[in-house]
């Protein structure tokens, strides 16, 4: 990667526009950036890393770009840094604009501006540039993938910081391990120890769940076969547990299958008890029932004959009634016809009533012709009828025309009045449209200005719940480590207790005759005792767990506690110092200023909608009144039309209705007398006919009496009876025979007679009896049935338990190996003699490489007396891996890079940055960095030293490299010619070149 040109334009301290030409600085091989403190020279180095990728260095970078506009610039002038480069042989250009807040085109105040990204590349076979992208997250991807780093590597790499090497000189291994990891991206490795990690839990629980299910089907089993299986107090995990459950096991089962045998015998003998009890009842049941029911048949036959009489008057009074219905039709008949005889006598009386006096007595030939000769005079009127009506619509047309004349005169003043207020009500609605279009323009301004303000605020929440959750983890910490303490405490005082009664134990397993473990006598003629309080192997083991455990908890703790420590401090760099509650209002009255204009921008599209209906509304009137004008003469022409007709008809209506009033009502008159004289006529000949029928009724009533057998008609309609009592009187008779007939069967039956000569039956006791029986085969049965669910239930626990065990056995092997596997890669493993972890081990290869690179360089610096060499050995109780010592050749002993004095540590630090740079570039793909920056360090070296320095830094052209020197020291513009001096004044810093072609 080669620097070419940057361009700068209201950036940091540089109000104005200023540019660095580095193919002229880079001429020289190497070149000075100085100038006073705070004039500016980090921020050349800034702009370098801003146009690259997007944001400056470390906490430089705040509040979402909008710093890094310089307060000298003018107010109309945009944030702007350009940079052209070459990287993997492509000549580029990024050119990036910061958010920035500028006055608006209309009206007071101002708006933000989105940030601007443009990435160019230059055709160098069309002599120009073109466009490639002006996508911030493309042009961030490109950039990083040409350059095969990060922001962080690339501000260690090219943008060397010598006090943060010379901290990584005197750091630990653990602060080391930091730097390398943001550098190198190991964090693949750390996720290998991670997932190891978890790998080793998951198998743990899942061996524990196996067994802990295990000990549940054995508890299923002893519950189901009860007092038949005995099972010892058993834990998950313990040796020989699965071997313990599988023999009680087999056991249980033993015995109840021969509990089930027995229950099997009582259950057939129960079964046959309780059949002969059932057909003992059964017998007297039946025995009962026919004693029960001869008792009664006698007992009927007895009310029977007394009841014989009534029964014999019954029957005459059913053969009179059966000849009487020879005589029903004839009275049937004869009521009909005296019936329809009242009513047509009643009907001609009151049609008579109705009739004038000079007809009441006509008979019904004169009132038919009287009708006739009404309706002929009413058949007369038709043509007047049409007339009438004809005469009703004229009236009803002219009434048409009357409306229609009121409504246009409505239609015709209320436009006139709607179009005198047109004018006015077009200023107030454009003036409501212009409203709405410029809250809908603020509305898209504060929009802008949302998100970075709720980003904020939702920083600083979270940066308030982060430093209320750290004192949580520190008190969280603090205890668990405490609690660490007192178990590794109580665990070494039960392991001091052990080996001081250790005698004793081994004097538990002396046997007489066997040679003693520890002096190999046969003879033990006093062996140790034990005393209270003594401490074995399973105490001690114990101790040794709860320490272990709670050492875990520890470092869950603290690995909890930096966590969030880590959390607050990038909530509390999003958030900065700013109270919550202030940030909460701003936002908020942004958010109450963003809903109001967007709230009124709404109404822009009704406001313009209203306005297209107002025009339309204007045009509709317009046409309205020409319209009402043209119809207003049409009318005058009609009205003639109909008064001309309207006079004719009323002539002829005076000739038509005479003395009536009106038409209708003398067709009324003629109408009403045809329909009285034709239902008097209707009327006089029915009641004649009905007359002729009720006499041809009554003879053949008296014939039909008289051949039945009776005296007189009125006898035979009283002899006759109704459908409800004949059907009362059929139904006790037939009632009768029945149960006659019925009696007799049941006293002729020989099994009921038979029944009747035997002894009184008892079915009482007989249910008593077979209730006893019922009740032992229920017990037998039941018995019976909980033996075979038990001996079910046995063998069902029992494959599943054997089931289990056989499946753990791999589990275990697994659990085994996964355990094994993790320990070695996080360092606690007794097979990891050095407690490395793996990411550490990682590490450390990096930190060879560079120690190596970075020697080649410090030797030089040193005249040979330093060589840097990495060291693997532990530090105290840490983890070992990332040692780095100095070995000094004048003494030929190797010692820590503390020790190096301020130049010492200053050019070994400068050795390490470019050994460092070196080996990120191979490991970023073999990127070539053609330009390097130094930043300060130099004053501490005297000039000899500087000399070796500044020659290992020329070497550098020899790989066609530049290197730009960051430093106050004067000395340094006499032996640097090409310079980059940053000039600061009350209007803003400027930039000047010295000393190139």
């Amino acid at each position: 990667m080669r620097l070419h040109r940057l361009d700068l334009t209201a950036f940091g301290p540089f109000g104005g526009a200023q540019s660095v030409d580095f193919d002229d600085l880079s001429g020289a091989g190497i070149f000075l950036l100085h100038g006073p403190t705070g004039a500016g020279k980090t921020s050349v180095l800034d702009a370098v890393c801003y146009a690259l990728y997007g944001s400056v260095p470390g906490a430089r970078q705040s509040g979402q770009g909008m710093t890094l506009r310089s307060d000298h610039a003018a107010t109309g002038t945009r944030t702007e840094v350009r940079l052209e480069l070459t990287v993997a042989g492509r000549r580029l250009e990024i050119t990036r604009q910061p958010p920035w807040q500028r006055p608006k085109l209309r009206g007071r105040g101002t708006t933000v501006d989105k940030a601007q990204t443009w990435l160019r590349e230059y055709d160098a076979t069309a002599g120009s540039w073109k466009d490639l992208s002006r996508s911030h997250q493309e042009i961030g991807e490109e950039v990083t993938q040409l350059l095969g780093m990060s922001r962080e590597q690339f501000c260690q790499v090219v943008l060397l910081p010598q006090g943060d090497f010379a901290r990584f000189l005197r750091a630990d291994a653990e602060a080391r391990g930091k730097l390398l990891g943001r550098l190198f991206d190991t964090r693949r490795f750390a996720e290998v120890e991670q997932r190891l990690a978890e790998l080793r839990r998951a198998t743990e629980a899942r061996v524990r769940d196996g067994d802990t299910a295990l000990l549940a089907d054995a508890h299923r089993m002893q519950q189901a076969a009860g007092d038949a299986m005995e099972l010892p107090e058993l834990a998950p995990g313990e040796p020989g547990l699965a071997e313990t459950v599988l023999g009680a096991a087999a056991v249980a089962r033993s015995t109840a299958r021969e509990l089930l045998t027995v229950a099997d015998c009582r259950l057939a003998a129960a079964e046959s008890a309780h059949a002969a009890a059932d057909r003992a009842l059964a017998d007297a049941r039946e025995l009962d029932r026919l004693q029960r029911r001869f008792a009664q048949a006698r007992e009927r036959a007895e009310w029977l004959a007394e009841r014989t009489e009534a029964h014999q008057a019954a029957q005459r009074r059913m053969e009179r009634s059966r000849k009487a219905e020879a005589v029903a039709p004839a009275l049937e008949l004869r009521d009909a016809a005296d019936a329809e005889h009242g009513r047509a006598a009643a009907a001609e009386a009151r049609a008579r009533a109705r009739l004038p006096e000079t007809l009441a007595d006509a008979g019904a030939a004169g009132l038919a012709a009287a009708a006739r000769r009404a309706a002929e005079e009413l058949g007369g009127l038709e043509s007047a009828r049409r007339a009438e009506r004809r005469l009703a619509e004229l009236a009803e047309e002219r009434a048409v025309l009357d409306r229609q004349e009121r409504a246009d005169d409505d239609v015709r003043h209320e436009a006139e009045t709607w179009l005198a207020d047109w004018e006015a009500a077009r200023t107030g609605l454009q003036a409501r449209v212009d409203e709405a279009q410029e809250a809908a323009t603020r509305a898209e301004q504060l929009a802008v200005q949302r998100d970075p303000a709720r980003r904020r605020l939702t920083a600083a929440r979270q940066r308030d719940q982060f430093a209320a959750d750290t004192d949580e983890a520190q008190r969280r910490a603090l205890a668990s480590a405490e609690q660490a303490v007192a178990a590794r405490a109580h665990w070494l005082d039960l392991k001091e207790q052990r080996l001081n009664g250790i005698a004793a134990e081994l004097a538990a397993g002396l046997t007489d005759g066997a040679p003693c473990a520890v002096c190999g006598a046969t003879e033990h003629p006093a062996p140790a005792r034990r005393t209270d309080g003594h401490v074995d192997r399973a105490a001690e083991e114990r101790a040794l767990t709860a320490y272990q455990q709670a050492d875990e908890r520890r470092a869950d703790a603290e690995r909890r506690l930096g966590t969030v420590r880590e959390a607050l401090a990038a909530a509390t760099a999003e958030a900065g110092d700013a109270p919550t509650a202030r940030l909460a209002e701003e936002a908020g009255e942004l958010e109450r200023e963003y809903e109001r204009m967007r709230a009124v921008g709404s109404r822009l599209h009704a406001a313009q909608e209203e306005m297209r209906r107002a025009g339309d509304e204007r045009e509709r009137r317009v046409a309205a009144q020409q319209e009402t004008a043209v119809r207003s003469a049409s009318r005058v022409a009609g009205r003639e039309r109909l008064e001309s007709e309207r006079a004719a008809l009323e002539r002829e209506l005076t000739r038509a209705r005479g003395t009536a009033g009106s038409v209708a009502a003398r067709a009324a008159q003629l109408e009403y007398r045809g329909a009285l004289l034709t239902d008097a006529a209707d009327t006089a000949r029915a009641a004649e006919e009905s007359a002729q029928r009720l006499k041809d009724a009554d003879a053949r009533l008296a014939d039909a009496a008289f051949r039945a057998g009776f005296d007189t008609p009125v006898d035979a309609a009283a002899a006759l009876l109704d459908d409800d009592a004949h059907r009362e009187l059929q139904h006790r008779l037939d009632a009768r025979d029945a149960e006659e007939t019925a009696v007799r069967a049941v006293l002729a039956e020989p099994d009921t007679a038979d029944a009747a000569r035997r002894p009184r039956a008892d079915p009482a006791a007989a249910e008593r009896a077979a209730a006893d029986a019922g009740r032992r085969l229920r017990e037998a049965s039941s018995a019976q049935d909980a033996a075979a669910r038990r001996c079910a239930e046995l063998d069902r626990l029992s494959a599943r338990a054997t089931d289990s065990v056989h499946g753990l056995a791999p589990l275990r092997e697994e659990h085994t190996r996964v355990a094994r596997l993790a320990g070695l890669a996080a360092g606690t493993s007794a097979d990891n003699d050095r407690r490395m972890r793996l990411e550490s081990y990682v590490l450390a290869a990096r930190l060879e490489q560079v120690a190596a690179a970075a020697t080649a360089r410090l030797t030089r610096m040193s005249a040979g007396r330093y060589t840097l060499v990495h060291s693997d050995d532990r530090s105290g109780r840490g983890r070992s891996g990332l040692g780095l010592h100095v070995v000094d050749a004048w003494t030929g002993r190797e010692r820590d890079t503390a020790t190096l004095s301020g130049g010492e540590t200053f050019f070994a630090s400068l050795a390490l940055a470019l050994g460092l740079a070196d080996v990120v570039t191979d490991e970023a793909g073999g990127v070539r960095l053609d330009t390097l920056f130094i930043d300060e360090g130099f004053g501490s070296l005297d000039d000899q030293t500087l000399d070796e320095v500044l020659d290992v830094l020329d070497s550098l052209r020899e790989r066609d490299r530049s290197v730009g020197i960051v430093s106050h020291v004067a000395d340094l513009r006499r032996r640097v010619h090409a310079q980059l001096e940053v000039v600061k004044g009350r209007s803003g810093s400027a930039l000047r070149q010295r000393g190139t072609g």
